[in-house]
């Protein structure tokens, strides 16, 4: 329910079919009370006033200026007989009740987005959409505070700082093979992966380059 700043605007636009009829042949002050053989029907929520009473064959514009101005009338009357009303600072509103006639689009109904490969993917896969930031933070046990998974002050760099190390002895022989310390080995590991993941990215990218390319 929404209110509206509207008698001003109803009793302008009455007060100008008023006028236009006093400059036709019948001058005298109209009634307030309109009575139709065919009773109004009213859409106060689109403030819409049905009148199925028909006109004269060949009506005049004096015809037409009263049957307008018995309509501004009449929904005038409805309005301020059965909303309620209320004076605030910026004027007296109407609240309206809400509308009874569906109302055409201005616009046709939008298509259906067809779902994209990776929609289609993850649809299959049961994977889930997670919203922005979900799942980047794990709480520290140890610090007793939330910490991100990764990157700076990451969780997974959990251990890099420490000075003593837990060492696996078939994992230590394996380093010192290759010309390392124990001491730094998870950082070359993460260091390793990522140059894994962008060999496979890169991969991928290529043989996409020529699937696309062959069809």
């Amino acid at each position: 329910m929404a209110s509206e700043n509207l008698l001003g605007t109803l009793e302008r636009q009455l007060d100008t079919t008023e006028a236009a009829a006093s400059n036709s042949s019948n001058p005298e002050q109209l009634p307030v009370d309109v009575n139709k053989p065919i009773p109004y029907t009213f859409d106060l929520g689109n403030l819409l006033c049905n009148d199925a009473n028909p006109l004269p064959p060949n009506p005049t514009e004096d015809h037409l200026y009263s049957a307008a101005r018995d309509c501004a009338q009449a929904l005038i009357n409805q309005l301020l007989t059965t909303c309620p009303i209320t004076n605030t600072s910026d004027g007296v509103t109407v609240t309206l009740p809400p509308p009874t006639t569906p109302l055409p689009r201005e616009k046709p109904v939008p298509e259906e987005k067809k779902p994209t490969k990776w929609e289609k993917f993850a649809a299959m896969k049961g994977i889930k959409n997670k919203k922005r930031g979900e799942g980047k933070m794990v709480y520290d046990e140890e610090k007793g505070e939330w910490v991100p998974k990764w990157g700076y002050k990451g969780k997974n760099k959990d251990g890099d700082d420490d000075w003593i190390v837990e060492i696996d002895e078939k994992k230590e022989k394996e380093v010192e093979q290759k010309g390392h310390e124990m001491r730094g080995e998870g950082r070359r590991e993460r260091v390793e992966k990522v140059k894994r993941n962008e060999r496979r990215k890169r991969a991928n990218e290529r043989k996409n380059r020529k699937g696309g390319g062959g069809g």
